[in-house]
């Protein structure tokens, strides 16, 4: 595997964060993480500056406050990038997102620009879900491909990894959304600048501990971004 870094985006995931990252670096030794935490309240970032102490594969990127996922996941890329690694993952920090994925996704890296691990591949990949939450991300996903001609199954799917070329051509500064909408964005843009796009099929198993961080902006932000998206592509623009 290439000098890889995994950016793991945090807000109160003080139960969850020692099993992740002890998982992410026993996947190669070419890994390292960084831990992008919002000041959470419980403790994650205290926590995180420990497991830092222990390895020096394990970086920490403190924020004043929660300033949302999107923004989370650019600060991680231009810091990534500032250094060597040559692919660069993003995932969760709830343990829904297995990392004895990423040896497979650095393979499909070799042939890929982007790869997304995908929960709707083979189906409906998806465990602890209620049926209600399943039809709402499943259909979510029609309604973002309808509108902004994305050729993924998982448009809304945060375990993806990049060629640093990718993200070098980004302009991560220009980003809009804040929230899980940046997810989307990522893609159209990696789609629109001709990159080419692989799944991998994952299962994805919702958290067991700790809370989710799906709000209503959030939601509706994500609503509203594949039209604004839809107008870019109709005017042949990345957004």
């Amino acid at each position: 595997m290439a000098p890889s870094t995994v950016i793991v985006p945090t807000y109160n995931e003080r139960e969850n964060l020692p099993t992740l990252v002890s998982s992410i670096l026993a996947q190669g030794n070419e890994l390292e993480v960084l831990i992008v935490d919002d000041s959470s309240p419980d403790g994650t970032g205290q926590l995180a500056d420990e497991l830092a102490a222990q390895s020096p594969r394990v970086q920490v990127l403190h924020r004043a406050g929660k300033l949302g996922l999107g923004t989370a996941y650019i600060a991680g890329f231009q810091w990534a990038l500032q250094g060597s690694s040559e692919l660069i993952f993003s995932m969760d920090g709830d343990l829904s997102h297995d990392p004895k994925y990423l040896p497979d996704f650095a393979a499909l890296l070799n042939t890929y620009d982007v790869v997304i691990g995908s929960r709707y591949l083979n189906g409906i990949s998806v465990v602890n879900w209620p049926l209600s939450r399943i039809l709402l991300s499943y259909f979510a996903n029609m309604y973002v491909r309808n509108l902004t001609g994305l050729r993924v199954q998982d448009c809304t799917s945060g375990f993806v990894g990049y060629r640093r070329q990718v993200l070098e051509r980004m302009e991560l500064g220009s980003f809009r959304s804040e929230g899980y909408a940046f997810l989307i964005e990522m893609k159209y843009r990696a789609q629109h600048l001709s990159f080419k796009i692989g799944e991998l099929p994952i299962i994805f198993v919702d958290r067991s501990r700790g809370a989710s961080k799906l709000s209503q902006f959030v939601m509706l932000e994500a609503f509203w971004l594949p039209w604004r998206l839809a107008v870019a592509r109709i005017r042949g623009r990345a957004f």
